[in-house]
């Protein structure tokens, strides 16, 4: 297969495939001509790099997953720790988007929004406070 037809079957797009041979996750083939062949194996890889990107693995988390994934004798107690420690970085980053919906809310809650200038959202952002980030901090 060359780049295009991977790209097409993997859902991804070329650009990222070079990026993925560039850092070493990847290996094709290379034809007489220079141009990549890839095989079977590397569709397969591409789309669990694909699917566990969409997850929000860091491309270091990928590595391990896919060494992981290659290695017949790990254990999946191995893989489990990678997932259960990916998982509670999702929850932090949940609990932290809540807290910034919160203080967003507040502010725009506050704000008028008519022709006056004062504008409560403005003055927040600039006093660089945040709020809302537990129920002590609530107005």
């Amino acid at each position: 297969m060359n780049i295009r037809e991977v790209a097409e079957r993997a859902g991804l797009p070329a650009k990222t495939i070079r990026y993925y041979e560039e850092i070493g996750l990847i290996r094709p083939l290379r034809a007489a001509n220079g141009y990549r062949a890839f095989r079977d194996s590397d569709l397969h890889k591409l789309t669990f790099l694909g699917r566990a990107r969409s997850l929000g693995f860091s491309i270091e988390e990928c590595r391990a997953l896919l060494a992981l994934y290659e290695d017949q004798s790990r254990a999946s107690a191995d893989v489990k720790a990678l997932a259960e420690r990916h998982l509670g970085q999702i929850a932090e980053k949940i609990e932290e988007l809540k807290a910034m919906q919160a203080t967003l809310a507040d502010l725009v809650r506050s704000c008028a929004g008519d022709h006056r200038p004062d504008c409560p959202i403005l003055t927040g952002l600039a006093s660089g406070k945040t709020c809302c980030t537990d129920e002590k901090a609530r107005p």
